[in-house]
């Protein structure tokens, strides 16, 4: 059976980045989040996963 590669998650960037490392900003701008409570529809790979692992505390996933 073939994998779906389809599959996308939701990701909502739900705490603010003041305070925050500055690695940490770069990984939400690279996740396409600028604003408090925007949401973006990514393809799940490995790569957008790592990125969510690194702000899982300021963003919101939903399958």
């Amino acid at each position: 059976m073939a994998k779906d590669t389809n599959k996308t998650v939701k990701v909502r960037l739900v705490r603010g980045l003041r305070g925050t490392q500055s690695r940490h900003r770069l990984s939400v701008r690279a996740l396409g989040l600028n604003k408090l409570n925007d949401v973006r529809e990514l393809k799940d790979s490995p790569q957008v996963r790592g990125l969510i692992n690194t702000v899982h505390y300021l963003v919101k996933v939903e399958e």
